[in-house]
């Protein structure tokens, strides 16, 4: 194939967008027998099938998920490009792109990201959460301004950036009332045997915790690991287990679970970057989410 045909490769995309060759017929203005046709020549070009035909159903094939999740993106763009020519452009505020990684809290997520709407011009926020590579990867070709971590940049994924600490917390230990009571001993050495929710692979407090425990001599029973911090303190608040937290949200979690703290270390700390492709910062909001969060957010922390 010497060049991709993106009108064959735009049809595949409203056909697995609206789960049928004739919803999407209807959304092209086609008839089923001619978008059933171009996806034919386009599979024909491409050597293998983008689709698993199953009765009257459509699945993506395997690979027709690896095409539709880069057609998704490419189009996805296109349409976010025609917004931005339709509207008129006088008045309309800068955008600041952020992408902020799974691993971190929502709600200091939020904390890091509010001083951007307190600006006297604030800008319009497109915030995207997801896996710290693929921030990374979308960073490295200038789609996001600047991706919030717990972590800097891996060393092995080749992506050149800086990474800007934004400040580090101690962590707290919580508990539901009722598992809180049942704890015997002195923290934390109550926590040896207990249930025990932990963050999921990707975050990087994780390993210091395990560290930690085994310093202290201190043996919890896993009974989970949560990619999604939420998640986590929502089993945490119906006793499923204990979970550590920073203790800069020490009081949040505690209103908005109704948990307990048990108690509090200052040998593990969960840090948080900004991460950019640039050295010198100079995008307004970008200063003043790091200005905000050193001087007030993790002041006195660290």
């Amino acid at each position: 194939m010497s060049a991709l045909n993106y009108k064959h490769l735009y049809y595949f995309w409203m056909v697995a967008k609206s789960g049928g060759i004739s919803r999407a017929g209807e959304r092209l203005h086609l008839t089923p027998q001619t978008v059933s046709g171009q996806i034919t020549y386009f599979e024909d070009v491409l050597g293998y099938k983008l689709f698993d035909r199953v009765g009257h159903r459509l699945d993506l094939s395997e690979s027709g998920r690896v095409v539709f999740d880069y057609a998704d993106r490419i189009f996805s763009i296109g349409e976010e490009l025609q917004e931005i020519i339709d509207q008129p452009t006088a008045g309309r505020p800068p955008s600041f792109r952020v992408g902020v990684s799974d691993a971190v809290p929502k709600s200091i997520a939020y904390r890091l990201l509010e001083p951007a709407v307190r600006m006297k011009n604030p800008p319009f926020i497109q915030c995207q959460e997801g896996k710290l590579s693929t921030l990374l990867a979308e960073l490295a070709i200038l789609n996001q301004d600047i991706v919030i971590a717990d972590s800097p940049i891996p060393q092995n994924l080749g992506i050149r950036g800086f990474s800007h600490l934004l400040g580090e917390s101690p962590m707290s230990f919580f508990a539901s009332k009722k598992l809180a009571g049942k704890l015997k001993g002195e923290f934390p050495s109550c926590m040896d045997g207990a249930p025990m929710l932990l963050p999921g692979k990707d975050a990087a407090v994780r390993a210091h915790l395990l560290r930690w425990f085994e310093k202290q001599a201190v043996r919890p029973r896993s009974v989970g690991e949560f990619d999604d911090g939420a998640l986590l303190k929502a089993f945490g608040k119906v006793g499923v287990g204990i979970f550590a937290a920073p203790l800069v949200i020490a009081t949040e979690v505690c209103q908005q679970y109704g948990v307990v703290e048990i108690g509090r270390t200052g040998d593990v700390v969960e840090q948080f970057f900004a991460i950019s492709v640039e050295r010198r910062l100079t995008h307004p909001a970008v200063k003043a989410i790091i200005s905000a969060a050193r001087r007030e957010l993790f002041a006195g922390l660290g």
